[in-house]
């Protein structure tokens, strides 16, 4: 009977009464000083749709949906009706937002022709000699695969952790055995740690990076507009020593127990064996992706100038097109692709939200609150920027999901930042590697955790300390590579 009456209920009551709760007493808190109530009640909406999707009131696609009804119908944006749900519906024509969505839909194409684990195996079989090695295969495999994959669950839960399954079985490292130890703990890891430096480096690794582009974009006037090169030239360097890094580190804090694996490379040709030759659907994907990576790297437009530019978002368009003209796609195929749709919905929610909270005011009013007390401290920018930077990221502790900590938490950290004296470009380089980085700490910090987690090859306390060392070893190659390398770009 419970769970019947469980079940009638389109949403978690307890997350959800949490949630309202949460609107209705920021809503009735009176309003502070310099803040217009508009801006206040923006706020009080903005918190329980955040405090929903972390409670996990609803799916978020389900809540963004809920978040545009209730913007449209207080008119908090604007008293007219028919204005305010124009502003409700506003972030649907943001490119950006298009950019990631399209990028999912284009990513299936990895999965259905079997690419992603072609690449993935090609790379063992040359390189799985030794364990570390295997680890280093994965590893490259997320990096190559990470451009053109916004989806970072799909990349490092649906593409890369079934190879990586597949060669620790082959070792008898299985966790109901209790042989994880044997090599699987250590692959797992790697698998999973590969995933946020991966997608720190292309705005379209993640869902959540045009957001930070966007939250960028409108802190500094557009000053700042982070282009999809830009934004790849910039996290080369140090995403590559971080990933050169990675499987040391963790082979140092939890050493396999098999170092030696040159049955891995034979069994990965065996696997390609199977495979067969590269089929023409192979072969299609693999062009249309060098051609997105040649359009979004900018390279027509430096070869033959301006004329020749394709905007990010379109190139994605043109990839997509492809796909479907030449079969390897169909409508149906994106049709089925939910995530697709459902980044689109949550993404214009969002976005629109921060967007008003921006034009309202209440954004700045933060930013001077959070410079304010910081800056009393009496520190430089160095510490003052420091301390922003490390308590935006490991607030992802309470966090869930990488788009609601961004959402909530980026726009007021950055404009604290800029104020307090940081160098935009630095700042907020560090800001935008920061929001994929926190990913390493827990087993719930963004989609692939719980999938990689729940295959059973670590403890909970592994994991949590596997995460807590390379988001300082990642952090400080950030920072100190990071640093160094945007100086040499002239960046700051």
């Amino acid at each position: 009977m419970t769970e019947e009456k469980v079940n009638r209920f389109g949403f978690q009551p307890i997350p959800m009464l949490i949630a309202i709760a949460l609107v209705f007493l920021v809503w009735f808190l009176p309003t502070p000083e310099g803040v217009k109530p508009e801006a206040w009640t923006m706020l009080a909406l903005f918190v329980g749709v955040i405090a929903a999707i972390i409670g996990k009131a609803m799916p978020i696609g389900a809540i963004s949906i809920i978040a545009i009804t209730l913007v449209a119908l207080t008119g908090v944006t604007n008293e007219k009706p028919e204005v305010a749900i124009k502003d409700a519906l506003s972030s649907l024509s943001d490119p950006l937002i298009w950019l990631i969505g399209i990028s999912i839909m284009i990513s299936r194409g990895l999965l259905k022709t079997g690419l992603g684990a072609r690449i993935g195996y090609m790379f063992i079989a040359i390189f799985g000699k030794k364990t570390m090695g295997i680890g280093y295969s994965l590893a490259l495999s997320e990096l190559l695969l990470a451009p053109v994959t916004p989806s970072n669950t799909a990349r490092g839960g649906g593409i890369i952790h079934p190879v990586m399954k597949a060669i620790a079985s082959s070792y008898d490292s299985d966790p109901e055995k209790g042989t994880q130890g044997r090599i699987g703990k250590y692959l797992a890891l790697v698998n999973y740690h590969s995933n946020p430096i991966t997608s720190a480096m292309f705005i379209t690794a993640t869902a959540p990076n045009p957001l930070v582009v966007d939250l960028i974009a409108k802190a500094t006037g557009a000053n700042i507009h982070l282009s999809w090169a830009t934004w790849a030239w910039a996290m080369l360097i140090p995403g590559l020593v971080a990933i050169i890094l990675m499987p040391v580190v963790l082979y140092l804090l939890y050493p396999p127990e098999i170092k030696d694996t040159p049955n891995a490379a034979q069994f990965a040709k065996e696997r390609l064996t199977e495979m067969g030759k590269i089929q023409s659907d192979e072969w299609i994907m693999l062009g249309i992706f060098s051609l997105l990576l040649l359009l979004w790297a900018g390279v027509p437009k430096m070869l033959l100038g301006d004329a020749f530019a394709v905007n990010a978002t379109t190139t994605a368009f043109i990839g997509l097109s492809l796909l479907l003209l030449s079969g390897v796609l169909t409508w149906d195929d994106i049709l089925k692709e939910k995530g697709a749709w459902d980044t689109i919905t949550w993404f214009a929610a969002l976005i629109m939200m921060a967007t008003f909270l921006n034009k309202l005011g209440l954004i700045a009013w933060f930013s001077s609150v959070l410079e304010h007390q910081i800056g009393s401290l009496g520190f430089g920018w160095v510490v003052s920027c420091g301390l922003l930077l490390l308590a935006y990221m490991y607030a992802h502790y309470m966090f869930a999901s990488t788009t609601a900590h961004i959402t909530a938490m980026f726009s007021a950290f950055f404009i604290a930042g800029l104020a307090l004296g940081a160098p935009p470009m630095l700042f907020a380089l560090l800001m935008a590697a920061a929001s994929s980085l926190m990913m390493t700490l827990t087993h719930y910090a963004t989609g692939t955790s719980p999938v990689i987690f729940g295959s059973g090859y670590t403890t909970l306390g592994e994991w949590w300390k596997a995460g807590f060392v390379m988001s300082v070893v990642n952090l400080l190659v950030f920072i100190v590579v990071g640093g160094l390398w945007w100086k040499m770009l002239g960046y700051w």
